[in-house]
């Protein structure tokens, strides 16, 4: 009898469930092998020396002893910080004039707050060389001081990490309730005491997490400190020295290990900021709508002016620079810096390398990061392998792309490895594209995941529909936007990204933006801008594709949200 009672309590697995549960364990598999294997590798190599023999925490007693190295640290830290500190104030203020505010042109604003997303973070960097260097047009401002170190790193980071900020702190603020302000009026409390008591309790998480990014973005990026840091070191340089200058792998790997702890910590403290965070508009909220006044909207509109003012001058010194004939001394305006052939060899096809490999992370990385989101958001069974694909799929958000780097060189180019084989080629490339920028996507697709009831797969399995026919007849016309969504974010970040591929090209598949690196290392800081236009040029050119066919897709396939 006790068998017989355990076979009717047996679950019963279905085509669906097996089905679900394998893409589930696809999914983790894919991440263990190209994220979870290569930072242990990068971590076992951190304790070996350059003959592979074990040697314990020699490393990084050498990495403490050696000042350079420990002031590297100190350096992103602070200067890390510095930015923070400067870029949310900033950032607040802007996204409270695109939502809390009657300010005009909002949507121009908001354009001209995004440029630096589509551009690589080398630009602004050469657009403030070209201002305040050594034979800048502006130089004499800084009163003797030198834009090469923590000023120009501090200064192009601002520009760089300023629409990351700006577009978690709108949508913060985007959320309000206009009961509440409805009654601090008939309360009639001072404009100040609103702010204190209603706006910024609303966005406080908001403002924590924008500000654990800007940290992380300023503290991981090595576009700007190689570019205009001159002898400031920082972290990421100083990883790229030890693994490009002396080929000191072995050291790398600790450089690389101390870079990802700050980042580490920055992560945990903005995934318990979010975790705090509760709804602060309610199923009987009211949608907050803002009204003139000009107290408020004139200063806010002057601020919007100031930074679109800095912003696009930034951007249009870069492009002036880049039709430079020979800065400093022949500004005469010409395309010969645009022959990238003549300043290095792989010339335009280092574009077109570019265009390749964000187009492959796109076109593959899109719809495998929402099958994957799927599975997991939909599977009734594998629960263990479930919440080890969301720990994974979190994971990568807070690795830095150096890191990813050098752990790819010591997984893919160890003995024992089957898929040695990928190193050196393109799709090495593409798979550390994806893997780098998969939580965004990832998170992005369970969004849209969790707004579609789950009665339309519980309808189609009592109507004996394959799940695979309903995800491809149902769910996946539904989720085209943010599919199409995901595919033009990972093709703009794999565009414009250094330090993710710094480490990992070859001959024959150097991307845009380490050309962008070799030319300014070479001493062409023309060609070198004009390359950083170019990525600019391409990134808009397919945003601006994305939203006429985004508006499209929506037309035909979003219908049913306007019945």
């Amino acid at each position: 009898m006790a068998v017989v009672a355990a076979a009717k309590v047996r679950p019963v697995w279905s085509a669906d469930d097996k089905l679900l549960v394998a893409v589930v364990a696809a999914a983790t598999l894919f991440l263990a092998v190209f994220l979870l294997f290569p930072l242990a590798t990068l971590f076992l190599e951190s304790f070996r020396d350059q003959r592979g023999v074990f040697v314990g925490f020699a490393n990084y007693l050498r990495y403490f002893e050696t000042p350079a190295l420990v002031g590297s640290l100190w350096n992103s830290v602070w200067t890390a910080v510095v930015t923070t500190l400067i870029v949310i104030p900033a950032a607040f203020v802007f996204a409270y004039a695109m939502t809390r505010s009657a300010v005009p042109g909002k949507a121009l604003f908001r354009a001209i707050a995004l440029i630096p997303i589509l551009a690589p973070s080398l630009l602004p960097a050469l657009a403030l060389i070209y201002v305040f260097g050594n034979q800048g047009m502006l130089r004499n401002l800084l009163f003797g001081h030198s834009i090469y170190g923590p000023l120009g790193i501090v200064v192009a980071q601002v520009f760089y990490t300023f629409p990351h900020a700006f577009l978690i702190l709108a949508t913060a603020l985007g959320g309000a309730d206009a009961r509440l302000y409805e009654a601090a009026e008939a309360l009639r409390a001072s404009r100040l005491r609103v702010l204190r008591t209603v706006t910024l309790p609303t966005a406080r998480y908001g403002m924590v997490s924008a500000s654990f990014v800007v940290f992380t973005l300023v503290l991981t990026d090595f576009g700007i400190p190689k570019v205009i840091g001159g002898s400031f070191p920082v972290l990421a340089t100083e990883v790229y020295k030890q693994v490009v200058g002396q080929q000191n792998f072995q050291m790398g790997a600790v450089v690389g290990v101390v870079l990802l702890v700050p980042a580490l910590f920055a992560f945990a403290a903005d995934q318990w900021a979010q975790r705090r965070q509760v709804a602060v508009v309610g199923a009987r909220a009211v949608p907050f709508a803002p009204r003139r006044r000009p107290l408020r909207d004139g200063p806010l509109f002057l601020f919007c002016v100031l930074v679109s003012v800095l912003m696009l001058g930034l951007v249009g010194v870069a492009v002036w620079g880049s039709l430079v004939t020979f800065w400093p001394w022949n500004l005469t305006l010409s395309l010969r810096n645009y022959a990238f052939g003549t300043f290095i060899s792989e010339g335009w096809g280092t574009w077109w390398t570019s265009v390749r490999l964000s187009f492959w992370t796109a076109v593959i990385g899109a719809p495998l990061v929402f099958v994957f989101a799927y599975a997991m958001e939909r599977t009734r069974k594998g629960a263990v392998v479930a919440s080890l694909l969301r720990l994974l799929a979190i994971i990568p958000l807070a690795v830095p792309g150096l890191v990813l780097g050098i752990a790819y060189i010591f997984f893919f180019n160890a003995p024992a490895n089957p898929l040695g084989f990928l190193y050196g080629t393109l799709a090495i490339l593409v798979l550390n594209s994806m893997v780098h920028f998969y939580t965004v996507g990832h998170l992005a697709s369970l969004t849209q995941l969790k707004s579609l009831d789950p009665e339309f797969e519980a309808v189609s399995a009592s109507l004996k529909v394959p799940i695979l026919h309903t995800f491809l007849s149902v769910i996946l016309p539904m989720s085209l936007p943010v599919l199409l969504d995901v595919a033009i974010y990972l093709f703009v970040n794999a565009m414009t990204t250094v330090s993710a591929v710094v480490f990992l090209y070859a001959p024959g598949i150097m991307p845009a933006s380490v050309a962008v690196v070799q030319m300014d290392e070479a001493g062409f800081a023309s060609p070198a801008a004009a390359m950083a236009t170019v990525i600019l040029l391409t990134s808009a050119a397919v945003k601006g594709v994305h939203v006429a066919v985004d508006n499209w897709l929506s037309a035909r396939t979003q219908a049913w949200k306007r019945r």
